[in-house]
């Protein structure tokens, strides 16, 4: 069986047609989604609310982590 791999224009990478995550910006894309959820859970005893704002933040950052 042979690979094929490809290289897009926009810096991707493909192997047989499939997107290879770039690991660098998923590290970095998780490094910021932790650090706004630890901001969220210092929050908790101060402002509920706000607190939980900033971690569906956290959670929505998360998604996009995971289509990088």
């Amino acid at each position: 069986m042979k690979q094929q791999m490809n290289l897009s224009a926009k810096g991707g990478i493909k192997i047989n047609g499939q997107k290879i995550p770039d690991p660098k910006l998923h590290q970095k894309i998780s490094f910021i989604k932790s650090g706004i959820r630890i901001a969220g859970y210092f929050l908790l005893p101060f402002s509920l609310e706000i607190a939980a704002g900033v971690l569906i933040l956290s959670e929505i950052i998360g998604i996009i982590e995971e289509l990088v």
